[in-house]
């Protein structure tokens, strides 16, 4: 199979470099330029990152090398090396919105991390296994092909939640532990984070209360009808490097059972037979332990794409609670959207990429 060209905009921060290290060797993808704020534009990648490089493992030699290219100014430029384009920007939302569509006006599909585009109406908001479906909504933009994955804090707890729609939720109160690195930031650079846990990040617990709801509803005529299911969130942050774990409580219409629900975990794996490359196998990963999942023993399952459950325990009123945990940066970031273009590619929604309206 031809590798499929791709490009990285905002590729020197955190989530562009993780971006880097998992596309290396990518079996469908081969990043071909990269872009990024004026004052890294015209450097070698190697020197624009320079201290900044925060990922394990060296920067990829074919990357080091390459020139950055400047994300607004150099958008002609950079269509014409790639066809794909994943983007980690982190500048202002109306900003993040306007450059994204102009990548996607020139031809290119741009699966994006950030929340620019998160409500766009037209604009789909995909967990791969959860609602692939949702990828109807690209034959309907009039500004391009964008797609956009969801916020990280979510990703521990609606995988473990979807499978059990089907049993009527009430209600879901979640807290999410969240590490320094969603917030782009290291525990060495971040010293008010020493020996401390700060119970507020702006604008998580709208996310994590709200983006669920778009990614369960229906998509009719073009758009997502919102689902209806109330969830209470509070976000926390704690000094740990990686790693996103959420205590979940929820209730149910009705009586389940503790072994029904193991069960439907267990066989949850929508993607299996696709054999996407960073799919992971299984998807959720039940923990019988009763001290698991741990942040810093867990987080890497599936290469960082793995959920992990454990602890889970009934609660009263048709309700259960357990804990759930997701890597941030790989699964909530970086490598969820290049699971998000696998998907595309299987289902022959990238070829759409060579045309705009």
């Amino acid at each position: 199979m031809k590798k499929i060209p791709v490009g990285i905009i905002g590729a020197t921060g955190m989530v562009g470099q993780r971006f880097i290290t998992l596309l290396n060797y990518h079996p469908w993808f081969e990043v071909t330029c990269v872009a990024a704020s004026p004052r890294s534009a015209n450097k070698k990648y190697k020197e624009a990152v320079k201290d900044k490089w925060v990922i394990e493992g060296k920067i990829p030699d074919s990357i080091a090398k390459m020139t950055v290219s400047a994300v607004e100014r150099d958008i002609e430029q950079v269509a014409k090396q790639a066809r794909l384009i994943f983007s980690a920007l982190d500048m202002d939302r109306g900003q993040i919105r306007e450059i994204e569509k102009e990548y996607a006006s020139l031809g290119m599909a741009v699966v994006s991390n950030n929340s620019a585009h998160r409500w766009t109406e037209d604009v789909p908001m995909i967990m791969p296994e959860i609602n692939p479906e949702h990828l109807e909504l690209i034959s309907s933009q009039d500004h391009g092909f964008i797609v956009v994955k969801p916020n990280c804090s979510i990703q521990s707890y609606v995988p473990m939640l979807t499978p059990l729609l089907k049993f009527g939720i009430k209600k879901v109160v979640v807290t999410t532990l969240q590490a320094v690195s969603g917030a782009g930031k290291t525990l060495k650079g971040w010293p008010d984070m020493q020996d401390n846990v700060i119970p507020f990040i702006g604008g998580e617990e709208e996310k994590s209360e709200l983006e669920p709801l778009k990614i369960w509803g229906q998509a009719v005529n073009g758009r997502i009808k919102m689902a209806k299911i109330n969830i209470s969130a509070t976000c926390i942050r704690v000094p740990v490097e990686d790693g996103h774990m959420a205590s979940v409580s929820v209730y149910f219409n009705k009586k389940v059972s503790k072994k029904e629900i193991l069960k439907i975990w267990k066989n949850f794996n929508p993607l299996k037979k696709l054999n996407l490359p960073s799919a992971p196998d299984p998807f959720i990963t039940i923990m019988e332990e009763e001290n698991r999942p741990q942040t810093r023993l867990d987080r890497g399952l599936g290469n960082g794409m793995g959920i992990s459950v454990g602890r889970l325990r009934e609660d009263g009123n048709n309700g259960f609670k357990f804990i759930g945990l997701s890597h941030n940066t790989i699964r909530g970031a970086a490598g969820g959207a290049i699971l998000t273009a696998e998907l595309l590619v299987k289902k022959g929604y990238l070829q759409m990429s060579s045309r705009t309206k």
